[in-house]
């Protein structure tokens, strides 16, 4: 089991949340997502590391930005 924390930039609510949580959350492989509305930051378990194009293209597609560590 891998975890990994991204940034995620434009989240305001509970929607964004759930937006997120499901795009990140449909990824092959990922078993949880949380999501720090507070912070923006985004920890998701996978069984193994994630290409961060797959995760900005999840992110993308939710309607947010994937900030570049």
């Amino acid at each position: 089991m891998v975890n990994t924390t991204y940034q995620v930039q434009g989240m305001t609510c509970g929607h964004c949340v759930s937006a997120v949580t499901a795009e990140v959350g449909g990824i092959a492989g990922v078993h949880d997502v949380q999501v720090d509305l507070a912070t923006g930051r985004v920890t998701v378990d996978s069984d193994q590391p994630l290409d961060t194009d797959v995760v900005r293209a999840a992110v993308d597609e939710a309607g947010y930005t994937l900030v570049d560590a």
